[in-house]
């Protein structure tokens, strides 16, 4: 198996992780957590598939998705604080709460 096929089922195993992780947790912070993995896992593929095309696009993009990620941890984590402090709710099912 050559190096750039293990990046890219590396990629695959991340972002698969991530989506159960969203899926199957309840937690709001392991959701964030996941939806990261998720997105390194994208990035990851970007950047092999980049690597075997011998071009930069995707590695630009990736940079990117980067940001997107780090200004939606920062917005995310501070709404799942915010509403953690006004309710005392920490899982995703008691959030539908809040439309009373």
């Amino acid at each position: 198996m050559s190096l750039e096929k293990a990046y890219l089922l590396l990629s695959i195993l991340m972002f698969l992780m991530g989506f159960l992780g969203i899926v199957i947790r309840k937690n709001l912070i392991t959701i964030l957590v996941s939806t990261e993995i998720m997105l390194n896992g994208v990035n990851l593929a970007l950047v092999t598939v980049d690597k075997v095309l011998g071009r930069v696009d995707g590695q630009i993009l990736s940079l990117f998705v980067l940001t997107v990620a780090a200004a939606e941890v920062a917005v995310g984590l501070g709404l799942v604080v915010s509403i953690f402090r006004l309710k005392g709710y920490e899982g995703s099912s008691e959030i539908v709460h809040l439309r009373d």
